[in-house]
Formats: C-alpha cells, sequence, structure tokens
C-alpha cells in the first residue's frame, strides 16, 4: 500500500497542478473520483491486469469510461497513467488528489459516526466548533453507528474524537483493572 501511496503522488500532484492552472479542480475531482471506482470494479480490473490485454485496448476502454465531457489534458492524464500502468493506483490518486484539494480549499472531510441520528442543531453545532478549532470550512458527513451505545466518534483527517460511551466504558474497565 505505501508503494502505491509513492508512485502516485507524482500523479496525483501533476493531477492537481494542471486542474489547478485550468481552475478545474472539481471536473478532475469528480474524474477520478469516478475512474478509481470505476477501476475497483472486478471485470474492469480484470481487463486492466490481463497481459494478453494490449494498451491501446485498455486506453481506449479507460478512455470510454470517463466519457465524452472529459477535457484534453484530462484525457492525456489517462493515457500517461495507461502507458505506465498505473491505473491501479487510481483510488490512491484520487485520494492524494482529494487531500491536496481540500488543502487549496481550506476544507476538512469530517465523519461524525453517531450512535444515533444527528438533529440539524447538533450538525451544526459540531460544524461550528470544528471550524473555530481547525480554522477551516467543514464538509461533514453523518454516519449512525448503532455499536457505540451511545456519544459520537468524529474523524477528521488524522485526527478521531472519541466521545463515545463504548470508549468511555473502556477507560473505566481499565482504570478498574
Amino acid at each position: 500500500m505505501s508503494e502505491a501511496i509513492t508512485t502516485a503522488r507524482p500523479y496525483a500532484q501533476a493531477a492537481f497542478d494542471e486542474a489547478q492552472k485550468l481552475n478545474a479542480l472539481k471536473s478532475w475531482s469528480e474524474m477520478l473520483l469516478s475512474l478509481a471506482e470505476a477501476v475497483e470494479n472486478p471485470e474492469v480490473h480484470a481487463v486492466i491486469t490481463n497481459p494478453r490485454v494490449a494498451k491501446k485496448q485498455i486506453e481506449g476502454l479507460v478512455e470510454a469510461l470517463i466519457g465524452s465531457g472529459a477535457s484534453q489534458q484530462q484525457r492525456n492524464f489517462v493515457r500517461i497513467l495507461a502507458d505506465n500502468q498505473r491505473l491501479l493506483e487510481l483510488t490512491e490518486i484520487a485520494a492524494l488528489f482529494e487531500a491536496l484539494k481540500a488543502e487549496a480549499e481550506k476544507t476538512v472531510n469530517v465523519v461524525v459516526d453517531a450512535a444515533f441520528e444527528l438533529s440539524s442543531a447538533q450538525q451544526d453545532k459540531i460544524v461550528s466548533s470544528l471550524k473555530k478549532r481547525m480554522g477551516r470550512e467543514i464538509k461533514l458527513t453523518c454516519k449512525v453507528n448503532k455499536e457505540l451505545l451511545g456519544g459520537v466518534v468524529i474523524r477528521a483527517g488524522d485526527q478521531v474524537i472519541d466521545g463515545s460511551a463504548r470508549a468511555r466504558l473502556n477507560e473505566m474497565a481499565n482504570a478498574l483493572a
């Protein structure tokens, strides 16, 4: 995995630089995420990894996947990935691109796992608190996780704030042990 990230980093940076230069971060983001999802499809994965399939056929498949709405720069980028046999790293390329995009836009994607559905007021409170703490715009995604028993677990990048009842019970069990 770390090798894939290492090889994906220059491609993600090149895509980001080109997208930023063209003021097209959103379209590049959508294209990369869509392609990364397509490459994970078992049938597409099988074709891409099959040594009997010619590079031109793989290029044709991937160009069909990105569709006619892709810019010439996006098509060239995908062609380079295919030529260099880096299509399988699209998941890592897309993730690194998203991180660069979030940094440039001063945003943070935050995932909140809660034991119960959060109200709009609770979500707004979390967003305002995190915005103040991180100094960035917050893109909030909420999920219900019944295993938490109560409370929330907030994930923002590599930071985790665990305010779940399960975590509190585990802390108490450790203290008593």
